[in-house]
């Protein structure tokens, strides 16, 4: 190429541009935290809330003498999802699946290094399944067993 063909023109032609430019990317991060920060303020008043109409009406039953009874367990554990090992295999089919999505997307439409950075996800949701099928398939039905005995216990106390 002669160096008289070259001119300020062709010089920017050849830079890279950005894809998305600053603020796009400071306006979904802001969405990010804000959305966050709104989940936890509905949660916050849902919880006030409820311990708001649970206090008024144990200082009713107070007030007339009635006596109160203890407060459910359930009460503090409210929103929160119990324990189970099935969710090891479900967040490990998760993982790897977005993985292998990544993979072949990757693998399509950039480089060949690029294609490595999918084996993060693979890897996580393949941890994620070893250890359900080594511990938690176990736990799984040690907790099934358990509750199951405690339906029927439930069950056969309703019955008699």
């Amino acid at each position: 190429m002669n160096p008289e063909n070259i001119t300020p023109e062709l010089i920017e032609s050849l830079i890279p541009q950005p894809i998305f430019s600053m603020f796009e990317v400071f306006l979904v991060i802001m969405m990010g935290i804000i959305f966050g920060i709104f989940t936890s303020f509905l949660k916050y008043r849902k919880r006030r809330q409820v311990v708001t109409l649970h206090h008024q009406e144990r200082m009713a039953a107070i007030e007339r003498g009635v006596e109160l009874p203890p407060l459910p367990a359930a009460f503090f554990d409210e929103g929160r999802n119990p324990y189970s090992p099935r969710r090891g295999f479900a967040l490990g089919l998760i993982w790897l699946l977005v993985g292998l999505a990544l993979l072949v997307a990757l693998h399509l439409n950039a480089e060949r290094e690029l294609t490595l950075y999918a084996l993060i996800p693979i890897a996580v949701g393949l941890a994620y399944l070893i250890f359900y099928f080594a511990v938690g398939k176990k736990e799984a039905d040690i907790l099934d067993a358990e509750r199951k005995a405690k339906t029927t216990e439930v069950d056969q106390s309703t019955n008699i």
